[in-house]
């Protein structure tokens, strides 16, 4: 089971990443490509989530942005 301090340690680094626009990225040794944005924001919603369930807290708001890539 992955502890809360490596959840925050990869929600971190795909947050980096993301702003930096890149799409793959390397964790715990393991490379991930994403093919769009939004399956990089998917990714780093349900690690929120895992970290708010190792919490006890409960996610109440989700936001989700979309976009045409104009």
């Amino acid at each position: 089971m992955t502890t809360p301090a490596e959840l925050n340690d990869r929600l971190d680094k795909l947050r980096r990443v993301r702003a930096k626009g890149v799409q793959a990225v390397r964790i715990d040794g393991e490379e991930v490509t994403y093919k769009t944005d939004a399956q990089m924001a998917s990714a780093i919603a349900d690690i929120e989530r895992q970290i708010a369930g190792h919490d006890g807290r409960q996610i109440r708001r989700v936001r989700i942005t979309t976009s045409k890539g104009l």
